[in-house]
């Protein structure tokens, strides 16, 4: 297992050339960087001033980011992986492998975790950071092998009485033409019917790219967070603006459109809870955020777990009959839609059948 990335608030090099709209935070860094090698006291006068610049810089940034930079930020390379959280989080973890039928996944991990003495079954996606490691588990892009790994996995935990952690951060699940011929539509709709109606409590989490039915494999729950500047979507931008437009660019349109920041969601009433990432997002101080992901699952564990079964599932029930009903009210008549899907002359088309 690899160790978690360093912070990157002292090594900007590993944030390598970032991110469009951190260019000017990077060349702030890298300054500050320069000067903490220099063995001079008398520096200090002018380091502090850089330091509280580029922090103030971080929080006008990052309070300002649009969707489609919400995106980006889920995509960093050096955000923490399920990895990097089964290290920072776990005393034991214990892997599991195979879904029984038909072989092993490894874009989805699943396994037997000790947290702080609560012992958990503990499952997400991985993407990979080294190129060989990327395309051994397809990005994080699950077969339905691995929801059907994931689904044994659960039923066990069921059994056993053990609460059931996922960590989701995948951009779909695999569409190859093999993946469909095993099922993979039937296996991720039978994880969340299972999902559905588990005697034990249930934790989901968005770490980074919340992607379609990938996710909901493994995202249905008591409580689902999600972190500050994950997503969480029915579709990628880039694949709605091709349905829609079919032009790949207006990927950041589709973004604005499709309502997927952290803060769109728990406004809608689709997750419970942002976990508030470090200044500068999770890649710049990734042990920080784990610490601050431990916290919250352990808080939200323990109230799970201290309610009656009967009276959590129907609790789980009610969460889930009353997704939709946090919807925007519809703009008056003759107001300018905001954010409308269909381009013109499709809903012009639209209109007229």
């Amino acid at each position: 297992m690899s160790a978690p990335p360093s912070p990157t608030s002292e090594r900007p090099d590993l944030l390598g050339p970032g991110l469009p709209f951190e260019r000017p935070i990077l060349e702030l860094e890298r300054k500050i960087a320069e000067l903490r090698e220099i063995p001079d006291v008398s520096l200090n006068g002018e380091l502090k001033p850089l330091e509280r610049k580029r922090d103030r810089l971080l929080a006008e940034v990052y309070g300002g980011l649009s969707p489609w930079q919400v995106v980006e930020v889920a995509r960093h390379s050096r955000r923490p992986q399920f990895r990097d959280y089964v290290q920072g989080m776990c005393s034991e973890f214990v892997e599991l492998f195979g879904d029984r039928l038909f072989g092993e996944d490894p874009a989805l991990s699943v396994g037997l975790a000790t947290i702080e003495g609560r012992r958990v079954l503990l499952m997400g996606h991985r993407k990979g950071r080294e190129t060989r490691e990327k395309l051994a588990c397809n990005f994080g892009c699950a077969h339905p092998e691995g929801y059907r790994k994931a689904l044994s996995k659960m039923r066990l935990a069921e059994r056993f009485g053990l609460p059931v952690v996922s960590l989701i951060n995948t951009p779909g699940a695999y569409p190859g033409v093999g993946a469909e011929e095993r099922g993979q539509a039937w296996a991720i709709a039978e994880n969340i019917l299972e999902m559905c109606r588990l005697k034990v409590p249930t934790v989901c989490v968005i770490i980074g790219e919340g992607g379609s039915g990938g996710a909901l494999g493994i995202g249905v729950g008591d409580r689902v967070l999600m972190l500050e500047y994950a997503y969480y979507s029915v579709i990628s931008p880039e694949g709605c603006a091709g349905i829609l437009w079919h032009d790949g660019k207006r990927a950041s349109d589709a973004a604005k459109a499709l309502r997927l920041t952290s803060a769109d969601l728990l406004r809608l009433k689709v997750v419970d809870e942002i976990v508030p990432e470090p200044l500068g997002a999770a890649h710049r101080d990734p042990v920080q955020m784990v610490a601050t992901l431990k916290a919250t699952l352990l808080k939200h564990l323990d109230e799970l777990s201290a309610m009656d079964p009967a009276e959590r599932l129907e609790q789980r029930f009610r969460r889930l009959r009353n997704l939709g009903n946090g919807l925007e009210p519809l703009p008056e008549p003759g107001a300018e839609e905001p954010n409308r899907l269909l381009p013109p002359v499709a809903a012009a088309e639209d209109d007229a059948h």
